[in-house]
C-alpha cells in the first residue's frame, strides 16, 4: 500500500498517515430496521462488533482517520457516507446494487434454511453444511465489494466480509 501523506501547514513537508488511524470507529445504519430473522439480526450485531474491534478502512484521497461510516441505500444505490471523527461528512461513495442482488438473495435463502433446520431439530452436519455455504457466500460478497470499491476505499478481506453482512442486513428481501 502506498504511503498516504497529508500536506503540512504552508505546504512544506508531508507527514505520512498513521496506518492505525485508517479504520472505522463508528458504524451507523440509518435505514436499518429490525430483521425478521433472529439469526440475521445476530449476524448483523456480530458484524458491527467485529468491525469495530478490528478493521482496515482506507478511503482514497481522504486524510486523517479514524472514520465513521453511515451505510445506507438511496435510489437503488449502496451509499458509503464517510465521516470524520467529529461526524462531518468527508466523502460519499455510491455503488449500484445490481451486482450484489443475487448474493443478497442467496444470503437470505441461507438464513431461512438455517432457521428452518434449527427449528426442525436438524442434524449438526446439516447445520454445518449450511454454515459452510454462508461462509462461502460471505467470501464471494467480500471479493465483489472489494473489487467494486477498488480505487475508492481500501479494505482488508475481513472488513469486506463484515461490510457485506451489513449490506445484506439493509435488505429484508431483494
Amino acid at each position: 500500500m502506498p504511503d498516504r501523506t497529508r500536506p503540512a501547514p504552508g505546504g512544506a513537508v508531508a507527514v505520512p498517515e498513521d496506518p492505525a488511524l485508517r479504520r472505522l470507529e463508528n458504524i451507523v445504519l440509518p435505514d436499518a430496521t429490525a430483521l425478521l430473522s433472529a439469526y440475521a439480526e445476530a449476524d448483523r450485531r456480530q458484524a458491527v462488533a467485529d468491525l469495530l474491534g478490528e478493521n482496515r478502512f482506507d478511503p482514497t484521497g481522504v486524510p486523517g482517520g479514524p472514520f465513521a461510516l453511515h451505510l445506507c441505500v438511496r435510489d437503488g444505490r449502496l451509499v458509503f457516507d464517510i465521516r470524520d471523527a467529529l461526524d462531518v461528512p468527508v466523502r460519499a461513495v455510491a455503488l449500484a446494487l445490481g451486482p450484489f442482488r443475487r448474493l443478497i438473495k442467496d444470503y437470505h435463502m441461507i438464513v431461512d434454511s438455517h432457521e428452518q433446520v434449527v427449528a426442525e431439530g436438524g442434524h449438526e452436519a446439516r447445520i454445518q453444511a449450511i454454515d459452510m455455504g454462508r461462509r462461502g457466500l460471505h467470501n464471494e460478497g467480500a471479493e465483489l465489494l472489494t473489487a467494486r470499491l477498488e480505487g475508492r476505499i481500501g479494505l482488508d478481506f475481513e472488513t469486506a466480509r463484515r461490510l457485506f453482512t451489513l449490506v445484506c442486513a439493509l435488505h429484508q428481501r431483494i
